[in-house]
């Protein structure tokens, strides 16, 4: 079975760095990876937890700094090991549908919705920039800043956009399943059903890793739990206060214009989290296990992990290293990805989605594609200007427009069917017109100081 949209597009070379090397594993260990790796999934859950205590601050991570300046990702060379969790749209908890716990039947939202066959489009970000006046600064990374990321503003004035246009979140797992024909286990796709009107979008972003050189042009520090169980981002400002902000990241604000806007999300939806290793994840330092603080690091990334998983996210992998997997050697590439398997896969879990570092990707037939395959990796996600989607029963590939300075400044045609993007620009830009966009700043939330000793500083 094989389901094409349009040609995909070239990728671009752009976004995160370099990376690392792998071993090779047998087919029958692919299969059984990647069953394990589809059932998670397919399995998660958005189920509201009871409110832990929210901590944590910037760790102290170590490893190379950006290839390119301000371009998100950026490795070095290291061992084995890899693989990571996707996402699932699956229907909410008991508890929390209509009607659950009274004696009435419960009305089923879903009953009108209608078959939808159509292009999906897929947009993808970076950690947004809380503080223009570091990003946008004339030093080495400003260029790459001003190409690569969408400030808080921008971010917000985007999501407005989309909604008025009748985009509805969907998970990737809303679009594949498995099935067993002739006794071989194959990928398909499924019939998309949305509300009359509506259009699907999947959201990813790219990096959410917090790494050294983020913390120090603009970006928020890490994601926390807060007092109330929900994951919110870490600020520091100039001055080394910490604030704990719903307005400074895109899973905060998404999460809380979600609540608001119930009918921008399919069933809960929310968006795909692709995470290197190379400098730990979510702004925890889970990559040095001999480093001071190590376990309380990544007992607090699990944490999160956790939250974000019962809220709608999901993960995937974007290399330990964020290599470019055209232009490594097939050794490279594998001893990558194992490294990834096994050093995020267990924080995250298993996930059959890969999102290729810079955009570059490599295509079916190439011996590094089949090593991703033999990996547990079924859905590909590349970069290109238009909505493209390819479907076989061995694999789904996927392109992602990428919203970022770049597209905003040069691919303003493109952007006009999902958001207005003279109405969005950020006057803080460089480049930006007289009188462009939404000024302003998001408010920081509450001062917030960690219990002494609880986190490495």
């Amino acid at each position: 079975m094989n389901h094409r949209d349009p040609e995909p597009g070239t990728a671009h070379d752009r976004r995160p760095g370099r990376g690392a090397g792998l071993v090779a594993g047998g087919l029958l260990a692919a299969g059984l990876a990647l069953a394990v790796a589809m059932t998670a999934w397919m399995t998660v859950t958005r189920e509201e937890q009871a409110p832990r205590e929210g901590r944590g601050d910037p760790g102290v991570a170590t490893g190379e700094s950006p290839a390119v300046g301000g371009q998100p990702g950026v490795g070095s060379e290291a061992p084995p090991e890899a693989g990571q969790p996707g996402v699932g749209t699956e229907t909410p908890p008991e508890a929390s549908r209509p009607g659950a716990g009274s004696g009435a039947p419960a009305e089923d939202p879903a009953a009108d919705w209608v078959p939808y066959d159509g292009p999906v489009e897929h947009i993808f970000f970076h950690p947004l920039i809380v503080y223009p006046e570091l990003a946008f600064d004339g030093d080495a990374m400003a260029q790459g800043y001003d190409d690569w990321f969408v400030t808080v503003p921008e971010f917000q004035g985007i999501l407005e956009g989309l909604y008025q246009r009748g985009y509805v979140l969907v998970g990737i797992g809303d679009l594949f399943d498995e099935q067993v024909e002739d006794g071989r286990t194959v990928l398909v796709r499924k019939e998309l059903r949305l509300p009359p009107g509506k259009r699907p979008l999947v959201l990813s972003i790219d990096d959410l890793n917090y790494y050294a050189y983020m913390r120090e042009n603009g970006n928020a520090h890490r994601l926390v739990v807060d007092d109330d169980g929900r994951v919110t981002a870490l600020v520091v400002t100039s001055r080394g206060e910490r604030f704990l902000s719903r307005r400074a990241e895109i899973v905060p604000i998404l999460d809380d214009f979600v609540a608001a806007h119930p009918d921008f999300s399919l069933s809960g939806a929310k968006g795909i989290i692709a995470l290197t290793g190379y400098e730990g994840i979510l702004g925890y330092a889970t990559h040095d296990p001999d480093a001071p603080g190590y376990e309380a690091e990544r007992q607090e990334a699990l944490r999160v992990v956790e939250r974000l998983k019962a809220t709608g996210w999901s993960f995937a992998s974007h290399g330990w290293g964020h290599r470019d997997a055209a232009r490594i050697r097939l050794e490279s590439l594998v001893e990558d990805t194992d490294r990834w398997k096994r050093e995020v896969e267990p924080l995250v879990g298993p996930t059959p989605v890969y999102i290729f570092p810079f955009g570059s990707g490599v295509r079916p037939g190439d011996p590094k594609f089949e090593a991703l395959l033999a990996r547990g990796f079924r859905i590909f996600c590349g970069v290109g200007p238009r909505p493209y989607l390819e479907v076989t029963d061995r694999h789904a590939w996927m392109d992602r427009r990428h919203i970022d300075g770049l597209a905003l400044r040069t691919q303003r045609d493109l952007l006009r069917e999902l958001f207005d993007p003279e109405a969005v620009v950020d006057p803080a830009r460089p480049w930006a017109p007289a009188g462009a966009g939404r000024p302003g700043r998001p408010e920081l939330g509450s001062l917030w100081e960690p219990e002494p000793g609880s986190l490495r500083e």
